[in-house]
């Protein structure tokens, strides 16, 4: 049984690691083309060049150079391009095509590219689109619509090679063989019962090295790596991590076989979601060669704000201590080195943190293990920089005192950063929170407002 395939597949030259991305010149290229309006010359040179590469270069146009190419171009813009562009050029593709053109793209993708572009589209229109697309590709865009986004079922192709577990290799040949809707790739051949529930996979490898009378059930491999539609896309991924899987079936409730999911969406979700916590680790999102100046303020100014807020908090801590600064004028030179130092020291651990919370290896004993190294290594780090730090104040300003009071300062900050880096994110995973996103106020204002107590504090005691 080979489910209809919704894949266009586009047969380029074979990349290599000289050939593989664009430089400046084809985008000056393609630029002069378009402004020229030179649309057979356009085509041309877009064929000579594999999707992903094409839709950087299109992404690397003025805004209104892309417009005028997609205008240029109309039925002519190959559907695998546009699957490729970001999500704002893409968007802004989709409302330049008729609704012919989309729905001929649609048909010509694999479902869950062709879910990517509909989920893009008004009710109204993406109704009238979905009138002109045949039955069976609009029963499988629809069906993974139905999912939420970010979800395997958003990510799954409903087309799969699947075959009875009471086949012979040769049998299973034959069929591929004979059909002319194959999905392109795929790794393995899905074996199913009499009820199309998923009972394992005979991996393509394995099944050319068979004889022809090799009953496939003695080939097949359980995949107990099999992932449910509503499964996030960031466990999918793990699991994909985990198992070293080129591809995994996606079954029901009911262990029935309803799709797969392929490594080369599994490689645009890691890095998504890498790029994702990278970014909220700073408070801000994903700004795109396009993005306005107005976007950018939005999504980073509630960020500064919290910030904002927190940075009070650590200036209130620095005024209960305004008698001993007006008294000594060395301590405010040197309170940002226990602010710079301290802080250095809370992210380095809140970054290895949440890296590890999110691949999953900081599970059961392993948190108590990532807990007590982080402790220790602040220790150490804390002998080693509060002996310097201590060395260079004395150096400055000839005071052993305040040098000691420093020193001690600088230990008790680094061993409060290295806990509060690695017990912040793990306190916020267990409420629940992501710890990506909420993890470096928290850290930072309580690493600023001890290393600020401990620092004035110990010199209100010693040096007044």
């Amino acid at each position: 049984m080979t489910q209809q395939s919704t894949n266009n597949p586009n047969s380029n030259d074979e990349l290599t690691g000289e050939t593989a991305g664009v430089d400046a010149e084809t985008v000056d290229l393609f630029v002069e083309l378009v402004d020229a309006n030179a649309r057979d010359g356009l085509i041309v040179a877009m064929g000579d060049l594999h999707p992903a590469d094409m839709a950087d270069v299109f992404e690397q146009m003025p805004r209104p150079t892309f417009r005028q190419a997609v205008s240029l171009l109309r039925d002519k813009l190959p559907a695998d391009m546009i699957a490729e562009l970001s999500e704002d050029l893409r968007s802004d593709a989709v409302d330049l095509m008729s609704d012919r053109h989309l729905a001929d793209v649609l048909e010509n993708l694999d479902s869950d590219d062709a879910a990517l572009l509909a989920a893009d589209l008004g009710e109204d229109r993406q109704e009238r689109v979905f009138e002109q697309i045949n039955a069976s590709d609009r029963a499988a865009i629809e069906t993974s619509l139905n999912f939420d986004e970010e979800t395997a079922g958003r990510l799954m192709q409903r087309d799969f090679v699947a075959a009875p577990e009471f086949w012979t290799v040769g049998q299973a040949i034959d069929h591929m063989r004979s059909a002319d809707d194959l999905p392109e790739p795929f790794f393995e051949v899905y074996l199913v019962d009499p009820g199309f529930r998923f009972v394992g996979a005979v991996p393509l490898s394995n099944l050319i090295r068979a004889t022809r009378d090799t009953p496939l059930a003695e080939l097949g491999v359980d995949i107990s790596a099999a992932v449910k539609p509503e499964m996030d896309q960031e466990d999918v991924a793990f699991i994909f991590q985990q198992y070293n899987l080129a591809s995994a079936p996606v079954v029901d409730e009911g262990g029935r076989l309803t799709g797969m999911i392929t490594i080369d969406d599994m490689v645009d979700v890691i890095q998504d979601e890498n790029k994702e916590d990278l970014l909220a680790l700073s408070g801000v999102n994903d700004g795109g060669s396009y993005q306005s100046v107005w976007d950018a303020v939005r999504s980073r100014a509630p960020w500064l704000g919290v910030n904002l807020f927190t940075a009070f908090l650590a200036s209130g801590a620095i005024s209960v201590f305004e008698e001993t600064l007006s008294q000594i004028i060395a301590l405010a030179v040197l309170m940002p080195v226990v602010a710079a130092l301290g802080g250095n020291a809370g992210s380095q651990a809140l970054a290895v943190t949440v890296r590890a919370i999110a691949e999953r290896d900081l599970l059961g004993p392993r948190a108590g293990r990532a807990v007590r190294r982080e402790f220790l290594t602040a220790l150490v780090n804390g002998l080693v920089f509060s002996f310097g730090v201590g060395l260079m104040a004395l150096i400055w300003f000839k005071d052993p005192q305040l040098s000691g009071v420093i020193s001690v300062a600088m230990f008790f900050t680094f061993l409060w950063a290295g806990l509060a880096g690695v017990l912040v994110p793990l306190g916020l995973q267990k409420l629940g929170a992501d710890p990506a996103v909420a993890s470096s106020v928290f850290v930072l204002t309580s690493v600023d407002i001890v290393g600020f107590c401990a620092f004035l504090g110990l010199a209100s005691a010693v040096l007044l």
